[in-house]
């Protein structure tokens, strides 16, 4: 977990936490096993007496004799089958050689075929469905009133209900629990909650549908993730279209939002800002020489007229430590019509006040609601939600090839075009993970060859980790079979999490096959059979414990833990498949290198 520790990147803030939960506790767990419980059992195990021992096992044996007895036949039948199988394959060097290729290439297949599409953070399932809607331009406060009198009738059957949670989950249209609207400026913002927290996603096409009702209203919902706010960040992908002109910009906008629309039908697309110049404005326009024979210049005149129609700032003074802001705002009724500006007070250099007419033109035209601006160009975002079905890799893939790519090409740089937002953010993390995964394996090599003073015996152990690998892919594709569980950043954890859990079953049968070697004198071939007889045991003892605390957490996720099943169905499937390939794997694989590492001593001696 070492190098989790530096990813800088925003989901480098959740890895941080689970690493150092999980180092500690297995760093915890070390010390009690090795200090507490040695002495704990020399305390608490001499204090039972032999007539209590054997009358205890004797009730206990008696109740689970027979499936005792079955389980003990299937596991000798297993050590059996395991045992021969790499004696059968230790009889030939390549028959061996076969195995670990079969064997390896089969995790490697299994990890390309089955491997999902990447996602960014988990959407989770936060009980709110968050929408905005944008009404076409030149609505009034009362127009906007009117449209949530229609969305609230439109979801009144639904929250028209006097039931509790569990009449709720019985009924065929989810409840709603709370809702609210609020329009502000051209945005109009609403939100449900629903009775039953699970179902709070139904909402979406209920909301979707009763605001299509509305004429010229774009609409866009969506269940709130938990690691956004309202509809900032979350699974949306932006295409930024930066360029010279407004004009320009909005033509390639509507363009590239029918593109993305024909290409990803289910998508909602969203336009910052909108897509239209008819918001209202008032253009001043100096005339410059008139200006300059009453001695008013640019900087004065726009200041004045900024002033006395919204305010300017003038200075700021302090009171008690506390630095308050000055500003010149006119009277409000010198420019409360639009007629009225032509008669605004402007005043010269020799303190004479003039008629803004006098000076300017007033002119009366539309522009966008707002300009924004990216490395200091005009800029418009088309903002592209993929629906739950799609992975953000998928719909980054289909707009980057069949719209930027082309768009780019016909520009040729007079607009440019890229993508950004969650895209940008899922592109960085993901190479940082992936350098962050080859460190990881790096680190943990190096450590076991400095614990085995052998540079190929570790290297043995790291040929398991591709096997849990495949094991991690594959019961993630078999848990989207059920449930949509995409790749998201924290399921990469727990590839990270199987890089120190699958080498710990090959750590103890070469660790015991050296220790037959060199301290009981066996043979190679002997000293491999044992140690796979005599460490399945304990292999198995821990596998099946770890195996046990996972499943409650990728079958039956509660409230929030949804968010970890992933990566619980990642290091089980790793865990499971690795352990029973470790079984034939690893001792093929070392008695390959020990025996062509001691024929090799041999010819150099010889040499």
């Amino acid at each position: 977990f070492l190098p989790v520790l530096f990813i800088q990147e925003e989901a480098g803030q959740l890895f941080r936490d689970i690493a150092l939960a999980i180092s500690a506790a297995v760093g915890l767990s070390m010390l009690v096993s090795i200090i507490v419980i040695p002495t704990a059992t020399s305390r608490i195990l001499p204090r039972v007496r032999d007539s209590e021992r054997v009358g205890r096992r004797s009730v206990f044996a008696s109740a689970l004799s027979f499936p005792m007895r079955v389980l003990d036949r299937f596991a000798a039948w297993f050590v059996r089958s395991v045992v021969g199988t790499n004696a059968f394959l230790q009889r030939h060097a390549m028959m061996q050689l076969v195995a670990v290729v079969l064997m390896t290439g089969a995790a490697i297949f299994a990890s390309w075929r089955f491997l999902p599409k990447v996602e960014y953070l988990p959407t989770g399932n936060r009980n709110l469905v968050f929408g905005i809607l944008l009404p076409p331009p030149g609505y009034n406060l009362d127009k906007l009133a009117e449209m949530g009198e229609v969305i609230e009738t439109g979801l009144q059957p639904y929250w028209d209900h006097d039931v509790t949670l569990e009449q709720a989950q019985n009924l065929s249209v989810p409840v709603i629990k709370d809702f609210f609207y609020v329009a502000r400026g051209r945005s109009i913002f609403l939100g449900a909650r629903s009775v039953d927290p699970l179902r709070s996603n139904e909402l979406i096409p209920v909301i979707q549908e009763v605001a299509a009702k509305l004429p010229g209203t774009f609409v866009i919902a969506k269940q709130s993730s938990i690691f956004e706010s309202g509809l900032a960040g979350g699974r949306n992908i932006d295409v930024e279209i930066s360029g010279p002109t407004l004009e320009t910009l909005v033509g390639i906008g509507g363009r590239v939002f029918g593109q993305i629309k024909g290409l990803i039908p289910e998508a909602q697309i969203r336009p910052i800002p909108s897509l239209d110049l008819s918001s209202p404005e008032v253009h001043v326009l100096p005339r410059w020489d008139q200006a300059a024979d009453l001695g008013v210049d640019a900087t004065s005149l726009g200041y004045a007229v900024n002033a006395l129609v919204d305010g300017a700032y003038a200075a700021d003074y302090y009171i008690g430590g506390d630095k308050i802001d000055l500003s010149i705002v006119g009277r409000g009724d010198l420019a409360s019509r639009t007629q009225d500006l032509n008669a605004l007070p402007i005043a010269t250099r020799s303190g004479d006040l003039i008629l803004l007419s006098a000076v300017a033109d007033v002119e009366l035209s539309s522009g966008p609601e707002q300009i924004n601006h990216r490395e200091r160009s005009r800029t418009i975002t088309i903002q592209v939600t993929p629906p739950p079905a799609m992975a953000i890799e998928d719909a980054m893939q289909i707009i980057d090839a069949e719209v930027v790519q082309p768009l780019r090409r016909e520009m040729r740089g007079a607009v440019r075009v890229n993508l950004s937002g969650t895209a940008d953010k899922l592109r960085s993390t993901w190479e940082a993970l992936r350098f962050n995964i080859l460190l990881a394996l790096m680190i943990t090599y190096l450590l076991m060859a400095a614990l085995f003073e052998s540079w190929l015996h570790p290297l043995v152990i790291i040929f398991s980790v591709p096997l849990g690998a495949a094991g991690g892919v594959v019961a993630l594709a078999f848990l989207n079979l059920f449930v949509l569980q995409p790749l998201d950043v924290l399921t990469m954890l727990g590839f990270v999490i199987l890089i120190g859990t699958v080498v710990n079953n090959a750590i103890l049968i070469v660790h015991q096959s050296l220790n037959h070697i060199r301290e009981d004198a066996m043979e190679l071939p002997e000293a491999i059979l044992t140690s796979v007889r005599t460490r399945i045991r304990p292999i198995f003892m821990t596998t099946i414990t770890t195996v046990m605390g996972l499943i409650p957490l990728v079958v039956f996720p509660g409230a929030g833990s949804e968010l970890y099943r992933g990566l619980g169905a990642v290091v089980l499937g790793g865990l499971i498949v690795s352990t029973f390939f470790t079984l034939i794997l690893v001792p093929t694989l070392f008695h390959l290198v020990y025996a062509t590492t001691q024929q090799l001593r041999v010819l150099f001696r010889r040499a």
